[in-house]
């Protein structure tokens, strides 16, 4: 018989960790009603390397936050290659798994920690049960569905209208600012967490076009490629690639 897995372990949401929650532009923003509850209600995981936060099929559990560390989200279609095609990479102070606030249903992805990582969680019984004295909150919780929904139809396009090179750009400007998550829009990740078999994936190129797309990056100075990371090395210059005008 398989070995039963523990429950997660969870601790108190200490005074630390508000600064990194109110440096997300989400957060900030939220009616201070909402903002004290999901605070109120917040606990505390540490993951280690691998482990998820949850699976494709788990019961809906919550709100989540990232407070430190890396997340990847992986594909929910079927098979193994599906399954671990990345969808996005979270860090702080990104939140997720809003969609089952809404309809309840099981999660559609995984959320996997790539290092040792710390995830907030609202649970998702009393979070529902304050929400229903109080109506009026669902809409900030709505704006993070229009936000992935918003970066979805950006990719859907650019896959569309954008050569290769430029594709590649806009995907990396996009992670290292958090896809514009972060309040402070002159701060960005230097390093991203992940292969260049996943940025493929993601991209839906060839392994072999996007290392050597990423390869000519190096070359002019703008980045620099580790096993399982890239390390940004000229934001602005990315960003004028991504921004560039199509031909």
């Amino acid at each position: 018989m398989p070995t039963p897995v523990p429950p997660p372990s969870f601790s108190p949401l200490l005074p630390e960790h508000l600064p990194i929650l109110r440096s997300g532009r989400w957060f900030h923003g939220l009616p201070r009603p909402l903002a004290q509850q999901l605070a109120q209600l917040a606990r505390v995981r540490c993951l280690a390397p691998g482990e998820a936060v949850f699976r494709r099929g788990d019961p809906p559990d919550g709100l989540h936050a990232v407070l430190r560390g890396t997340l990847r989200m992986s594909g929910a279609g079927t098979g193994a290659r599906a399954r671990g095609t990345l969808l996005m990479l979270l860090e702080a102070p990104s939140w997720f798994g809003e969609p089952s606030l809404f309809d309840q249903s099981p999660r559609a992805h995984d959320v996997i920690a790539v290092q040792g990582s710390s995830v907030l969680q609202v649970p998702q019984a009393p979070l529902l049960d304050w929400l229903q004295q109080h109506p009026e909150h669902w809409r900030p919780l709505a704006l993070l569905v229009t936000l992935r929904l918003r970066q979805a139809l950006a990719m859907l396009e650019d896959q569309a209208t954008l050569a290769a090179p430029q594709r590649l750009a806009r995907w990396l400007v996009s992670l290292a600012l958090d896809h514009g998550q972060r309040l402070d829009s002159t701060q960005s990740r230097r390093v991203l967490h992940l292969s260049q078999e996943q940025l493929a994936h993601m991209l839906a190129l060839s392994r072999q076009t996007t290392n050597q797309m990423l390869q000519e990056l190096q070359q002019r100075g703008l980045l620099r490629l580790h096993r399982g990371r890239l390390e940004i090395l000229d934001l602005p210059g990315l960003r004028g690639i991504a921004l560039a005008e199509p031909h």
